[in-house]
């Protein structure tokens, strides 16, 4: 019991220290309330003042709450005074480029990061409004940024919030221009957040300048001008922003680019942080796309298609006609609908470096080899997706299993949800004008390649430690076989990554924690050559050879 109270007494007294500092009155009586309440609230004491946030290579993310261990304003004043210092020290010049969503706390986050860059005499550039992710990545490049930062916390749950960091081409280069950071970057800034003093001694300056609208309406021209301004436009969308901000920028890109408006499902239509209508606001969780569905039924919409938060992904929603006829729907898996984006720019002949990560399906990999065209993988993530290649040839698009997809890499060197639906529905459009779906040519795809079908084992945890046991367990008792056929490759890629990938003659597993999530992960593919045209029957044994492959794998992590 002694040493309960002599812990409890420690984190009294860094509670006590950190009030001192801390510059925003509603945390503080947060954290002294739950001061207040020892020693019944010690473990939450003790959560908060667990550790800082690590300023890692996708920034900070973490719930809202008071202390080092949470997103707060003395967190974000610490982490912008961190950035900034660095800025200086690598000698950058040029303004800090500031965008934010609609999340509780990401306009004071913003704008307090505003004042941290004007107080040390850097010109802060602020977006105009809750605006899209990849907005905020187009105006690091269009308005010559040294950085940007994107108030965000993506597809999280509405407790959370998160500060992403991006670099100009000065100090991120040709590759990482307008590109979120990767090492060393991150780590230097972490060590000049570590050394900021006491937040008083931070200066704060001016507000920074607001932008103007014009900057969407630059960012919303340079997006239509990704697709072909002659191709058929007749099309009916359903869409759904997820309670997000991507509505008003997605719908000014359709329209502009000569598409019908999309129909957007009421009541997710505007940004509304607490999220009502999901449990997780992410297009891929169970029941989040309901609505997106049944408004695309009433309205009797060609497809479907939703953002997350942020709008720097995208999901698609398609019409299915099932075996006795009535007509389902279904969403693509991110892995689907970036093949059918590779494969059709391939077919409007654009050339150059083709990527996507590790995890995902092979399928883009054949297809290069297949028509000539360089191609890459990388770690997860598209600050690795794209610098694929290291500039050995020009990156021209690149995606990932989860919804992410950079179709215009000159435009936005990130993911990016609204030229990506403006780019799915094009595509579907002249399908479309063919008399043909986004399922036919899925289907052309898998009769020329084999059907490569990929599916994900996904476990969210509450306690981080049952991650870690997996992970020793699938190390220290790897799986010989997998499906009946022999494991011929292993591959561990730590300590680069915590990955660990198994390969047969049919099978892939590639098994890792979540980077953004309490997660485990392992994602699955199997390829199952087609016989004759027969794609149905191909389909059929490659999903049933991938669920079995699931149970052997959830057996294999203790899961």
């Amino acid at each position: 019991m002694a040493a309960d109270t002599t812990d409890i007494d420690d984190i009294r007294e860094q509670a006590q220290r950190w009030l001192a500092d801390d510059p925003d009155p509603a945390s503080r009586d947060e954290l002294t309330a739950v001061l207040d309440g020892l020693p019944a609230s010690a473990p939450e004491l003790a959560d908060r003042f667990a550790g800082p946030l690590t300023f890692g290579t996708a920034g900070l993310r973490g719930p809202l709450r008071a202390g080092p261990n949470g997103m707060n304003l003395a967190v974000v004043t610490q982490a912008a005074a961190g950035l900034v210092s660095w800025l200086a020290a690598q000698g950058g010049t040029g303004p800090l480029v500031i965008g934010y969503d609609a999340r509780h706390g990401s306009r004071q986050f913003a704008e307090r990061t505003a004042q941290v860059a004007t107080g040390a005499g850097r010109p802060a550039l602020l977006l105009p409004h809750p605006l899209p992710t990849p907005v905020l990545a187009y105006a690091v490049r269009h308005l010559g940024g040294v950085a940007g930062v994107m108030v965000t916390a993506s597809h999280n749950p509405p407790q959370d919030n998160g500060y992403k960091v991006y670099l100009g081409a000065e100090l991120g280069g040709a590759l990482g221009a307008g590109a979120q950071i990767v090492p060393p970057a991150d780590a230097g800034i972490e060590a000049a957040i570590r050394s900021v003093g006491p937040l008083t001694q931070v200066p704060l300056g001016q507000p920074g300048q607001v932008l103007g609208d014009d900057l969407v309406a630059s960012y919303v021209e340079r997006a239509t001008a990704v697709i072909d301004a002659e191709g058929p436009r007749d099309l009916t969308v359903a869409y759904t922003p997820l309670h997000g901000v991507g509505a008003a920028v997605l719908t000014a890109a359709f329209a502009r680019a000569g598409f019908p408006i999309p129909g957007v499902v009421p009541d997710q239509a505007e940004p509304d942080p607490a999220f009502p209508t999901v449990s997780f606001p992410n297009p891929e969780e169970p029941g989040a796309v309901d609505r997106l569905i049944a408004l695309a039924d009433s309205t009797g919409a060609d497809l479907a298609i939703a953002n997350d938060p942020d709008a720097d992904r995208c999901a698609v929603v398609v019409r299915e006609s099932g075996g006795d006829g009535a007509q389902t729907w279904r969403m693509l898996r991110g892995d689907e609908v970036g093949v059918l984006l590779a494969d059709h720019l391939m077919r409007r002949g654009v050339t150059g470096l083709y990527a996507t990560t590790i995890v995902s399906s092979s399928l883009l990999r054949a297809m290069c080899a297949a028509r000539g065209l360089p191609y890459d993988e990388t770690l997860t993530g598209f600050k690795w997706i794209v610098r694929a290649g290291g500039g050995s040839a020009p990156l021209v698009f690149g995606y990932e299993e989860a919804l992410g997809y950079c179709v215009a890499p000159e435009h936005v060197r990130d993911k990016d949800g609204i030229t990506a639906a403006l780019t799915v529905a094009e595509l579907a459009a002249g399908l479309k004008a063919e008399g043909r779906t986004l399922t036919d040519r899925l289907d052309e795809l898998a009769a020329e390649f084999g059907v490569h079908h990929t599916d994900q084992l996904s476990a969210r945890v509450d306690d981080l430690r049952v991650i870690a046991d997996a992970m020793a367990r699938i190390r220290a008792a790897t799986p010989t076989t997998l499906l009946g056929q022999p494991v011929d490759s292993v591959r561990d890629l730590l300590p680069e990554s915590d990955v660990v990938i198994l390969r047969t003659s049919v099978a892939r597993v590639v098994i890792r924690p979540s980077g953004t999530e309490p997660k485990l992960k392992a994602y699955l593919e199997v390829v199952e050559p087609v016989m004759g045209s027969d794609v149905p029957t191909a389909r059929s044994r490659a999903a049933q050879a991938v669920a079995a492959l699931r149970g052997e794998i959830a057996a294999a992590l203790g899961l």
